[in-house]
């Protein structure tokens, strides 16, 4: 079925189950172990994910192998079971108390062997991994599930699958069931690995508040090749979504004497903000993180609202105040700050208690002389890679310093840049004063990362929210009292309906807005909401027990890290009580999985904690070795002190303002160009012209001119911007900005930027990408060619060129689709345009008149990057701009 164009551009999208069921590739390529059976079934009931991986496998072998099963999923996500089945014999998990489970697989770690089947990998995800011996033709069928209750960020939630078979498997297939009783408003797809024949085997049907997605691959179409025998699958597959809300904003779900209580009001006003930004410029933060920061911290400031005041504290040993007070976000101050920001320079220790406190201190002094705007809400934002060097380093004498201080008058957020920092520290830091800890990864993107985290904060709707429901109607309701609304999130309340309660559950949600208190009411029939869980059959039953269950645990666990002793032990108590009731591999709990008698002992599945780091040695063979991002070398034990290390011209480092993003090329392939002194280069720009007299139109730019307004067509909603740098003879960065669907795409060398809803994500360039979305389809090849292609429009065109002249190009297909207003640089190309005749001296130049404007045209030999590498010469009439 044809997706349907979006009611609104506001999105949940569904953050669900990212999963790898795969066999690890030198066993299962090998060893004669072959998986004819892998199927993914996710089904989710009002944003609540219930994940079944089922994997079946035969020894083609003559003698014993091992076969390994491995996943992925979200490291939100509980596992609920696993269970192997062998010779007809089941083998299941038993989830158990921490310490009843160590007992079982003792003897395993005496014998010095890794008991632990999950381990953190990635930004998001767990992996999960299990080996056992397989006789000879004989069969296993591996099985796990997990849940996830599904958060909203950035207005979106997104089905995230991770597919990585490793090998051909004959029957491999995904089903995604959705049923939203509040609707689905639109519905789109997007892969790493998807090819436009591969797609055949995705199919997207749709209904007001269902959806089935299908994704069965044959062996033809998983073939990398006719004649090779490796798959082509290995990506993720994303589902997004989002629903219809209603003008109060929530939505309350009933099923099974349970209910959930949805919450997220449209068309509120932002709220003006207070916010300082604490940033850490210690000498461990010297080279690529201290410039990523103020990349960053440039974008974030042109950002703020105009009703927003803000100030900037840099620490050190010491920490220092941008200005004595917070200012207004005036566009004169913007500008002084980014140029503040820009030469921001990283050395010295650590001294995170100074800095905290001197942020809480100008919010305090702004309150007192009245200098805060009525109604507004304060925040700090701590940036930090590493833990306190510099006067006060005990943690919890830090914690208790900023609590002490914060009183209650602030909402503090805690980012953590890279793993020499202690993610607990700031964890509790964060949630004592009523905000939230992120990690920031180290990569190419981390600057993207750090303005994604702002834009979830940049927007507070109401402050002090608390849900009311009659007292003789619910019971055992979780978290109803919340510090902050932001635009983009959801509030979520859970709770049981008690026996002989009213017909109809009311509910009201206070709040406060910039100036003046807001109510909402929302009423729910308890027999209709009831009834609306009953008639899908593929809706899992009682799952909304189960949602509750996982809140609660989550919401116990997250209150755990900033209670007292006493308080700690009680909650985690409820906690291990609840896990163990309803299945749930959580912080308390563990799973031990059981063996064929005569293989190794138990093993062990526990829930990774978030601030593990990589220590070296410490995971299996499988895993080390993976993603180096994640598992940086251990710190120097004095890296404060250490100075920036020594960087070559044009690497990440130099610019005082933005990252060089020039790739690092291969060399090329031996005959890819002639062996010439100088050989012929690709222009910048290559327009093809139908219906004129000349069929391409080649475009250098010499002279420096700025931001360029590339193209622009009103009539068909897209504007192509650009930066060209003449030194470099090379595009520092092309935009393409869509008016519907509501998209923007900027390519720098060294990755592209989709930003869609304020929640931005990076490609790099040559992974591959084929996302569909209603009104735009975008695919990237591994060659480096970007495509964004739409019904009736000119497609635009986007490719990381290796050849002569190397850089970011434009491509255009389709451009006798440009309406008569188009306009901009090359634009104008595609207007009215008269060609002169050949010069009587000399054939190889001419006259081309565009808008009464003539511009000297030169035949000139040209290198085609259209086709990509090693593209081919031709004859193009060249212009200059």
């Amino acid at each position: 079925a044809k997706m349907k164009t979006p009611v609104c551009s506001y999105g949940i999208m569904l953050v669900l189950l990212s999963l790898l069921a795969v066999l690890q590739a030198t066993t299962a390529l090998k060893n004669g172990i072959d998986i004819y059976s892998l199927t993914v079934d996710s089904k989710v009931s009002s944003r609540f994910a219930h994940t079944v991986v089922t994997s079946r496998v035969v020894n083609k072998a003559e003698t014993v192998q091992e076969a390994t099963f491995q996943m992925e999923l979200p490291k939100k996500a509980f596992i609920t079971n696993f269970s192997m089945i062998i010779d007809g014999v089941t083998y299941p998990g038993n989830i158990k108390e921490k310490v009843a489970a160590q007992k079982e697989y003792s003897a395993a770690v005496a014998r010095g062997e890794s008991a632990g089947l999950v381990k953190a990998t990635g930004r998001n995800m767990e992996r999960f991994q299990v080996s056992v011996n397989v006789a000879p033709e004989a069969k296993v069928t591996f099985e796990l599930v997990y849940e996830e209750l599904l958060k909203r960020r950035l207005g979106v939630y997104e089905l995230l699958l991770k597919v990585q078979p490793k090998q051909l498997v004959k029957h491999l297939q995904m089903d995604i069931h959705i049923f939203e009783p509040q609707g689905i408003s639109f519905l789109e797809t997007e892969s790493t690995f998807m090819t436009n024949e591969l797609a055949d085997a995705l199919t997207v049907s749709q209904n007001m508040t269902k959806a089935h997605i299908r994704f069965k691959p044959t062996l033809s179409q998983q073939r990398k090749s006719p004649e090779q025998q490796d798959t082509v699958l290995n990506g993720n597959f994303i589902v997004r979504y989002d629903v219809n809300r209603t003008v109060s904003g929530g939505s309350i779900q009933i099923e099974n004497g349970y209910f959930v209580h949805y919450f997220a009001p449209e068309g509120l006003p932002t709220i003006p903000k207070n916010v300082i930004f604490v940033i850490d410029q210690s000498g461990s933060m010297a080279g690529r993180k201290i410039q990523q920061t103020r990349e960053a911290l440039i974008k974030i400031v042109d950002d703020l609202g105009p009703k927003d005041q803000f100030n900037l504290v840099c620490f050190n040993e010491e920490a220092t105040q941008w200005k004595p007070s917070l200012v207004p976000a005036s566009a004169e101050n913007m500008k002084e700050a980014r140029n503040f920001a820009a030469g921001i320079m990283a050395r010295g220790g650590t001294n995170i208690n100074d800095a905290v406190l001197l942020a809480v201190q100008l919010l305090e002094r702004a309150n007192k002389q009245e200098l805060l705007p009525a109604g507004s809400v304060s925040l700090i934002i701590l940036l930090t890679d590493g833990d306190p060097t510099v006067g006060e380093t005990n943690r919890a004498n830090i914690q208790k310093n900023v609590q002490e201080a914060i009183s209650g008058q602030c909402s503090l957020f805690c980012l953590g840049f890279g793993f020499h920092v202690s993610y607990a520290f700031l964890e509790k830091l964060a949630l004592d004063n009523g905000g939230l800890a992120r990690r920031i990864y180290e990569d190419s993107d981390s600057a993207l990362q750090l303005q994604d985290f702002y834009q979830e904060v940049a927007n507070p709707l109401l402050m002090k929210v608390a849900f009311e429901y009659p007292s003789n109607a619910v019971e055992e309701v979780t978290q109803d009292n919340f510090r902050l609304l932001f635009k983009g999130s959801e509030m979520v309340v859970a709770g049981k309906l008690r026996d002989k309660g009213p017909d109809v559950l009311s509910a009201k949600v206070r709040g406060q807005l910039h100036l003046q208190n807001i109510t909402f009411q929302t009423e729910a029939s308890v027999a209709e909401k009831e009834e609306e869980f009953r008639s899908p059959k593929y809706i899992f039953h009682s799952f909304m027990e189960r949602l509750w269950a996982y809140l609660t645990i989550q919401q116990l666990l997250e209150r755990a890290v900033s209670a007292s002793d006493s308080e700690k032990q009680a909650l985690e108590t409820r906690a291990l009580s609840l896990s163990l009731n309803y299945s749930f591999v959580t912080p308390l709990t563990s799973m031990v999985v059981t063996k064929p008698e005569g293989q190794e002992e138990s093993r062990v599945a526990e829930k990774p904690m978030e601030n593990g780091g990589c220590e070296v040695g410490s995971q299996p063979l499988w895993q080390q070795g993976f993603d180096p991002v994640f598992c940086p070398a251990p710190p120097h034990p004095h890296q404060d002190s250490i100075p920036a290390p020594h960087r070559l011209p044009g690497t990440p480092g130099d610019s005082p303002h933005f990252i060089d993003s020039s790739p690092i090329h291969a060399p090329p392939a031996v005959g890819t160009t002639p062996a010439v002194p100088a050989p012929i280069q690709a222009p910048p720009v290559i327009l093809p012209l139908p219906g004129q007299s000349v069929d391409w139109l080649c475009v250098d730019i010499k002279r420096s001119q700025g931001l360029m307004k590339l193209l622009s067509d009103p009539d068909q909603g897209v504007e192509v911007t650009g930066q060209y740098e003449t030194e470099k003879a090379q595009f520092a960065w092309i935009e393409v900005t869509f008016k519907n669907p509501q998209l923007q795409v900027r390519a720098s060398p060294e990755h592209v930027v989709v930003t869609r809803n304020r929640r931005s994500t990076a490609h790099k360039w040559k992974e591959t990408l084929f996302s569909v979305i209603p009104g735009l389809k975008m695919t990237m090849d591994s060659a480096g060619l970007l495509l964004l292609t739409s019904p009736d429009k000119v497609t635009i065109g986007l490719l990381s060129w290796d050849g002569p002249g190397k850089g970011l190009r434009l491509l255009l297909q389709d451009t006798d689709r440009f309406s008569s207003h188009v306009g901009g640089a090359l634009g104008q190309f595609y207007q009215d345009v008269l060609w002169g005749p050949p010069a009587a001296a000399d054939d190889n130049k001419r006259t081309l008149r565009v808008q009464g404007h003539d511009h000297p045209a030169t035949r000139e030999l040209k290198l085609d990057y259209q086709e990509g590498l090693p593209g081919r010469e031709i004859s193009c009439w060249s212009v200059e701009l």
